[in-house]
């Protein structure tokens, strides 16, 4: 005779009545409604956001035992089980799509429910509002969480990446120091610098892109924890805010600090708004960057063919011993994606009304998605495109050589127009400038050679040492 099946469902009930709960399941009826309601992406809340809920929880928590306002037990209990969200030890059980209610209580409640149930299991029954969301609101947790995972996931992974991305660049830019090269404006010869002076240009861009986002954090690292509802901190001990802060700086190592004014950081989200620009300006640096490096690739024979990137994979289906530059389109494609994301974001960040935004769980997934996507490409390009590709020397001279528009530092010897004559000749036919200077221009082959000297124009200045 076979054993009877454990149930399936167990029932649970909130303040609208009962419901079915999957038996297994860590959550309780109100994330069970949101999973009912919101059938809309199938996509869950980001790991990171998950991450600064449970971390919030857990400093909540303390603080209120600090205060007197919650049991020791219960609170050590809480935290416990807090951390363990921090952890990723139950991410299964954080299933609400990020198409919710524009609060993010759904998410809110999904971790009350889930780290009272842990908490529980110590033998004391710990309820989700009465004791995991103590002193708080889904209004002020929910921007909480976006401004702590959003912190986290900067400074933790995007900027190293960035700070690598730029000592690799600046690595090769060392090392190809004294190889000239052509110029290029609107697509067409210019005049030369060194391969050095254009990779610094990029080190350059994302050291500026650096600052900009160093310089967003310090503001949204300010916490409207303790304003609850809408800013005004009903059921909150008024040095709640502070003191979670604290614990949240002391437990990730990063600082956070109470806001001065919580009702501008509930009902709106500009510090999460101007991040997500300055994402949006490092996209723009990147494709810059990525999009060079493919024009510097393109070829090898009917292309710029200065440099050869590492061969990662065949790059055709058809064509047998194509290889392309993968890496520098899969950054495009991220940083398109970043750029939309901040058009999202935008969008969102004017959708609050009065004391409340109601578009979080969007801007919180979205800016996460733009931090992940942008440390992610940063260390690709650095490692699998920038370190490994090569300078084809000899195609680089070869242009270098046959440039027409050389013909720029004669300018303030034999004038423009002379000069434009002497360049439309050595392109129409396809001959060094310096030949076709020597029969025009009416000066010496020396002079000539000291003039046109390709490394000393990279230096600037007046061409034959006139200050």
């Amino acid at each position: 005779m076979s054993k009877p099946s454990a149930p399936r469902h167990r029932t649970e009930h909130d303040s609208m009545g009962e419901l079915q709960v999957p038996a297994d399941a860590l959550w309780g009826a109100q994330t069970q409604r949101a999973l009912q309601n919101f059938p809309v992406s199938g996509q869950a809340m980001p790991r990171g956001f998950i991450r600064a809920l449970g971390l919030v929880k857990a400093a909540a928590a303390e603080a209120n035992a600090g205060l007197g306002l919650l049991p020791k037990g219960i609170a050590q209990a809480v935290a416990k089980a807090a951390r363990e969200v921090a952890d990723g030890d139950h991410d299964a059980h954080f299933p609400i799509d990020v198409y919710q209610t524009g609060s993010g209580t759904s998410s809110n409640m999904n971790a009350n429910e889930v780290i009272a149930s842990l908490a529980s299991r110590a033998g004391r029954a710990v309820h989700p509002n009465d004791h995991v969301n103590l002193g708080q609101s889904s209004n002020d947790v929910i921007p909480t969480a976006i401004r702590v995972s959003a912190q986290l996931a900067a400074v933790e992974r995007l900027l190293p990446a960035l700070k690598h991305l730029r000592r690799t660049i600046d690595r090769r830019a060392r090392r190809l120091r004294n190889v000239v090269k052509t110029g290029r404006t609107h697509l067409m010869d210019a005049m030369p610098l060194t391969f050095a002076q254009e990779f610094g240009a990029w080190s350059a861009q994302l050291d500026s892109a650096q600052a900009r986002i160093e310089d967003s954090l310090k503001r949204l690292r300010r916490l409207p924890l303790g304003g609850t509802a809408i800013g005004t901190g009903i059921n909150a001990d008024p040095r709640f805010g502070k003191r979670v802060a604290t614990l949240l700086s002391k437990a990730t190592g990063t600082r956070f600090e109470s806001a001065a004014d919580r009702f501008e950081g509930i009902a709106s989200q500009d510090d999460a708004v101007e991040l997500s620009g300055q994402l949006s300006v490092l996209a723009v640096a990147l494709m810059k960057i990525a999009n060079d490096l493919r024009w510097m690739n393109s070829g090898p024979l009917a292309g710029l063919g200065e440099i050869e990137l590492p061969a990662l994979q065949p790059g055709s289906s058809i064509m047998p011993g194509k290889v392309n530059p993968v890496i520098p389109e899969a950054t495009c494609m991220a940083c398109a994606q970043v750029m939309g994301h901040h058009t999202a974001i935008t969008v969102a960040g004017q959708s609050g009304n009065f004391q409340l935004n109601v578009m979080l769980p969007l801007i919180a997934a979205n800016l996460l998605d733009s931090i992940h996507l942008l440390g992610s490409v940063s260390r690709l390009l650095a490692d699998s495109a920038i370190a490994g590709l090569q300078v084809r020397t000899d195609n680089v001279a070869a242009a270098l050589d046959r440039n027409p528009i050389l013909v720029t530092a004669l300018n303030p010897v034999i004038g423009y127009e002379k000069g434009a004559a002497i360049a439309k000749r050595a392109y129409a036919e396809n001959r060094p400038v310096l030949e076709v200077a020597l029969e025009d221009s009416g000066l010496s082959e020396t002079e000539l050679r000291s003039l046109l000297d390709a490394a000393a124009l990279t230096r600037g200045g007046i061409p034959g040492g006139r200050e």
